[in-house]
């Protein structure tokens, strides 16, 4: 997961491969409430693992759930069978409404009737974020629920310690216009309570029925069979209880499925490749935003899917513009508004009133944000128009404001498609963690462009002036990979010393031994993983680190056999979203058209006061003056050698660091990055 302050999304151009989807994140936190509440122990398989789920998880824990397993493993989760073993507690529930909406129906009845007394809040924007009516609908049935501060809104104070007798006999009236989740927290939350027949009475026009559609059918999976006479009222059969399915599979996030189904809707395949397959949800799934396919399909998507997964390709292009009422799809419908700037005309998407009262106020932001690509935009009460650049010279770009809102990110990287070749930075890209924590990842991992479009920094320098931690910083703040070219040449060095053959400069010089080395360089298995190298599937990155690796390096890397072996695998270390590159001859001979080049310098006495302070830390043995020899020599060995010597590129920026603190120096280079980018 992308951690940094923001990630510019290089100009992207095919797309084709598969994808599998991560688990849907309103049915793993409907799936893990329900199985918190029932009797018996329920094994959830594929759950999503996510920032909303956590949170989930943490309060389940807190009120005295039992909870096993790990990330990635399948979860078993011992059910409260509908009692209050905490009987207090305060539950942060972060901006997850799957959690809040439902913790406060269930913990206002189980309060009410156990006696317990909770506090529910959340981050500052959970608390903008409505709750009344859910809250006037407890108190219809005589749950002591209050706020804590803004009427209407959390934090939530809920039950007072005492038990409350329940009001069951009259139906609850509950709006349906603002949020399914009111009622879906009700439909959770009754069945704990169902002494008699409940009935729920949903008042106005019941908004985003495809999500009260899972929730039911997940209340059937547990036991609960909810009757509806339409959409206006609910009956909780008298005397329903839950009870585990024992095992339970969580379907593949439809909602992110929109954005690799736009992906296959907008972009040609590769050469050899054809469109996009998404593995983990398919025609068959419970979830209402499945049938986003239908409104590709209607703007000119190619779809044909199976019981468990999609297959996407381009067909009509331009896209073609619609109409269309998103009260079925509203979260999926976001990426629609992405897709419209690939349109010819203007789409019109209604009845996304609900998007107002999100994570963000969801039609303002994707108005804001659709407007810096250079779109004509309309924005209304539940409306939003999107008509596109009319020509390719119109296309503008932007630093997209994601507002903390996982949806934001995730639809306009979409954007970097676009037909001028323009980059799209999205700020905040860790918020995908709330549904998608892989997501940028998995979208450059079918995403395909010009090599010469993947943005290259070079970082050169002599030996132990600090290139490696240098790059290593400034990757890590841009979010890009990291080509440590002197591992390369360090791991040739040490091949050479376990196939038994001498790296010493006299050695070298004989044509079949040097032959012989390079044969090793050619066919040497690297990988570099979790901040490890590896060899020939051994890690050696301590072995790497050691001073004989160092000299050993120097001397193999003035063989051009060796240097032209290890070429093409630099270059192909280029990949999405960047790659700093950093070794000598990154900027002159490897990356020579790269938009940044940066060489770092320092005194011989400096730099060897640096190694020999690394040295004493790792418990080694030096002294300061033979290192100092040592890299007086090695510098003048690398300045003088035939082939490539080492020197800074005439493009390159000297950045002399003797004085500075690594700080200072990745602030230096991320300052002359930023001046050379187009936001």
């Amino acid at each position: 997961m992308y951690t940094t302050a923001f990630l510019d999304v290089p100009p992207l151009q095919h797309a084709s491969g598969e994808v599998t989807l991560p688990g849907s994140k309103s049915i793993s936190n409907r799936v893990l409430l329900l199985a918190a509440l029932c009797n018996g122990t329920t094994t959830v398989h594929d759950l999503l693992d996510s920032d909303d789920t956590r949170v989930m998880l943490q309060a389940l824990r807190d009120l005295g759930c039992g909870v096993e397993g790990t990330n990635g493993q399948p979860l078993r989760i011992t059910g409260l069978a509908a009692q209050l073993p905490m009987k207090t507690g305060d539950l942060f529930l972060g901006n997850a409404g799957t959690a809040m909406r439902p913790l406060t129906a269930a913990l206002a009845l189980l309060a009410s009737v156990h006696g317990g007394s909770f506090g529910l809040c959340g981050i500052a924007r959970m608390h903008e974020r409505p709750i009344g009516d859910l809250v006037e609908a407890l108190q219809q049935l005589g749950c002591p629920v209050s706020y804590t501060d803004n009427a209407g809104y959390p934090p939530l104070q809920i039950g007072n310690g005492h038990v409350t007798p329940l009001d069951l006999a009259q139906p609850i009236r509950v709006r349906g216009d603002v949020s399914s989740q009111f009622l879906t927290a009700l439909l959770l939350a009754l069945p704990l309570v169902a002494t008699v027949d409940v009935h729920i009475d949903v008042v106005g026009e019941l908004i985003s029925k495809p999500y009260i559609e899972i929730t039911l059918n997940l209340l059937a999976r547990f036991g609960v069979n909810v009757q509806r006479d339409g959409w206006q009222r609910f009956t909780i059969p008298a005397g329903s209880a839950y009870r585990s399915p024992g095992d339970i599979h969580v379907e593949g996030d439809a909602s992110s499925a929109s954005y690799f189904i736009a992906l296959g809707a907008i972009t040609s395949s590769g050469e050899g490749q054809k469109g996009i397959k998404i593995n983990g949800v398919g025609a068959q799934s419970i979830q209402g935003d499945i049938r986003f396919a239908e409104a590709a399909a209607d703007m000119g998507a190619h779809i044909t899917s199976g019981d468990n997964w999609l297959h996407i390709e381009r067909g009509q292009w331009p896209l073609k513009a619609i109409t269309l009422d998103c009260n079925h799809i509203p979260d999926a419908a976001m990426t629609l508004a992405v897709m419209a700037l690939y349109a010819q005309g203007t789409t019109r998407l209604n009845n996304i009133a609900s998007w107002r009262v999100k994570e963000t106020d969801r039609i303002a932001a994707m108005a804001n944000e659709l407007r810096k690509f250079g779109a004509t935009v309309e924005e209304g009460a539940d409306f939003i128009t999107i008509t596109p650049p009319a020509t390719v010279a119109e296309w503008t770009t932007g630093s997209i404001h994601t507002y903390d809102d996982h949806r934001v990110a995730m639809c306009f990287s979409l954007a970097a498609f676009n037909p001028a070749g323009l980059p799209v930075r999205i700020e905040d890209p860790k918020c995908v963690a709330k549904t998608f924590p892989d997501y940028f990842e998995t979208l450059f991992s079918v995403a395909q462009t010009n090599a010469a479009d993947v943005p290259v920094i070079c970082i050169d320098g002599p030996t132990a002036s600090g290139k490696g931690t240098l790059a290593a910083e400034v990757a890590r703040a841009l979010g890009y990979h990291v080509l440590d070219s002197g591992a390369l040449y360090r791991l040739v060095g040490l091949a050479a010393a376990r196939a038994g053959l001498s790296t010493e400069s006299t050695d070298l010089a004989d044509p079949a031994h040097a032959t012989q080395v390079t044969q090793l360089a050619r066919h040497m298995k690297v990988a570099f993983a979790a901040g490890k190298v590896w060899l020939d599937g051994n890690d050696v990155t301590q072995a790497l680190r050691e001073e004989s690796a160092g000299m050993a390096a120097s001397r193999v890397s003035v063989l051009q056999p060796v240097r032209d072996a290890l070429l093409q695998l630099q270059r192909d270390c280029r990949a999405l979203p960047g790659l700093v590159a950093d070794g000598r001859d990154m900027g002159t001979v490897v990356f020579p058209a790269a938009p940044l080049k940066v060489f770092l310098t320092a005194s011989a006495e400096k730099r060897a006061e640096r190694r020999h302070a690394q040295l004493i830390s790792r418990g080694e043995k030096a002294i300061l003056q033979d290192l100092l020899q040592a890299l007086e020599a090695r510098d003048a060995q690398d300045m003088s050698r035939t082939h490539a010597p080492l020197k800074p590129a005439e493009d390159a920026l000297l950045l002399d660091n003797s004085l500075q603190t690594i700080d200072e120096s990745v602030a230096q280079v991320l300052a002359w990055w930023q001046s050379k980018q187009a936001f």
